[in-house]
């Protein structure tokens, strides 16, 4: 097969973290999910484990509960964050967060993506990026899968500061580790453009630093 380099290189540049333009109005169908997490799972694991879990929320009271605690996690953190922005797109950045702080709860879909097992205390980090390169390559492809299909999504990890407040809420058991909350729903449009980042030249080294 032979790829369309245009279309893949415009959903590779264009997949943005999504806060304030998603629809906070629209249901998104159970099927649209379990599509993008079979995409999702295509990628690789350590080991080949396959050991990525996914808790998808669409009832109600459950993603108003999961909103208070983001809320209770983020909130102050977010509001001192913004106080110290340096510069206007930092300070939109965090500005799109607080909208998501408060409208989490009317987001369709809460997603979160976990893995089996967790890294033991004082892990070298060969550990750590073993264990975090089985489950985020995998949350790429299910971001992806999104965005093809007109969804959106941001990776936040605030609520991971009371993630045992998450696990009894969702039955989660204490061997599984919560990585992230994705909120996913559809967009308000479909363009989005490459995001400003540095010329290669400046961050790329051949052959050593």
């Amino acid at each position: 097969m032979q790829f369309d380099t245009r279309i893949t290189d415009e959903l590779l540049t264009t997949t943005r973290a999504v806060r304030k333009r998603l629809d906070l109005t629209k249901p998104v169908p159970q099927r649209i999910i379990s599509d993008c997490v079979e995409i999702a799972v295509q990628a690789p694991t350590g080991s080949n484990a396959q050991g990525w879990r996914w808790i998808i929320v669409d009832d109600p009271d459950t993603r108003m509960q999961l909103a208070d605690i983001y809320r209770e996690s983020g909130a102050a953190y977010l509001a001192a964050a913004k106080e110290q922005a340096s510069d206007a797109q930092t300070n939109r950045v965090y500005d799109s967060a607080m909208y998501l702080v408060e409208n989490m709860h009317k987001v369709p879909i809460h997603v979160i993506p976990c893995i089996h097992g967790r890294p033991e205390n004082n892990v070298p980090n060969s550990g750590l990026a073993g264990c975090y390169g089985s489950i985020f390559p995998a949350v790429w492809n299910f971001q992806l899968a999104l965005r093809s299909r007109g969804l959106g999504s941001v990776i936040t990890t605030l609520h991971l500061q009371q993630e045992a407040k998450t696990a009894k809420l969702l039955g989660i058991p204490d061997e599984v580790m919560q990585v992230a909350l994705l909120p996913v729903a559809y967009t308000i449009g479909n363009k989005f453009k490459r995001a400003k980042r540095p010329t290669v030249d400046t961050i790329m080294h051949w052959n050593g630093w």
